[in-house]
């Protein structure tokens, strides 16, 4: 079936659980509000700051929000989503973000980057926001290629806001000796829970007004089953979800009950 159908059988003006949703229009947990709080905090003081929880908990999410309200004249983002790109990538990445030509040679990198952060700080009058998520992909090279770059006059302030994004082994890998240095820098640590079975609820109503209905579609006994298979995470609980809303059109129902929650735990939990 095309997904598309689903919006006239529910009475729906757009499909519900997507990613496609505005900063402002996100829900807000009390995690999620707690996170954006500390971000702020993190880029307010031009500190160092680490975010983790599991896949889907709504990192990127907080941090995109946290963001969108940002003034973009006192304020320059720049967002590395793929930690893939080695020591060298990141920092041809700022350079390049903050207008630069990437030079050549790796040892010449350091220095041009530091250039432009001090610039766009001393000059531009901006404050630099660096993200990198998938943090805990980092090798240990980058990681001590950040706190290179997060020294500046004697080590007594940093020339950017670092927000580091990543699963909750992240924590614990920067714990390690090796990354003392590093981690003695950091300002915030917070761990991005999941949704409490009453936030869950009042998620997927959220969504569900998102996309036009305002009624509860979902029985309380689906909400219960879908929170517990998907341990609270929200993206797991869109996934759920989408599938639980197709399984109650196949049956032709109106209501998402306990048999749909059933039939989408099985079809998305199941290899």
């Amino acid at each position: 079936m095309s997904l598309d159908q689903l919006q006239p059988y529910f009475g729906l003006t757009g499909l519900p659980f997507g990613r496609d949703i505005a900063p402002n229009a996100l829900y807000r947990s009390r995690a999620h509000q707690e996170a954006r709080a500390r971000i702020a905090f993190v880029i307010a003081q031009g500190a160092i700051g680490v975010i983790t929880g599991a896949v889907g908990a709504g990192k990127t999410c907080a941090a995109r929000a946290s963001t969108a309200a940002l003034d973009r004249s006192r304020h320059t983002l720049i967002y590395l989503p793929n930690p893939a790109i080695g020591a060298r990538g990141i920092y041809q990445h700022i350079i390049t973000a903050l207008g630069g030509q990437p030079r050549f040679h790796k040892a010449a990198l350091i220095p041009q980057a530091g250039e432009l952060l001090d610039r766009e700080r001393t000059e531009r009058h901006k404050q630099t926001v660096v993200i990198l998520d998938e943090a805990h992909l980092l090798s240990g090279d980058q990681l001590e290629e950040l706190r290179l770059l997060t020294n500046a006059e004697m080590d007594s302030r940093s020339p950017f806001s670092l927000l580091l994004l990543g699963q909750p082994q992240l924590r614990r890998r920067l714990r390690l000796g090796s990354f003392a240095a590093l981690d003695q820098r950091i300002a915030l640590r917070y761990e991005l829970t999941g949704l409490t079975a009453t936030e869950t609820a009042d998620y997927l109503h959220h969504h569900l007004k998102l996309a036009g209905r305002e009624d509860r579609l979902f029985s309380d006994d689906a909400i219960t089953l879908l929170h517990q298979a998907a341990n609270g995470i929200p993206r797991q609980i869109n996934n759920l979800a989408a599938q639980a809303l197709i399984a109650t059109y196949a049956d032709n129902k109106s209501i998402v009950d306990e048999t749909a929650a059933r039939a989408a735990i099985t079809e998305v939990t199941t290899e």
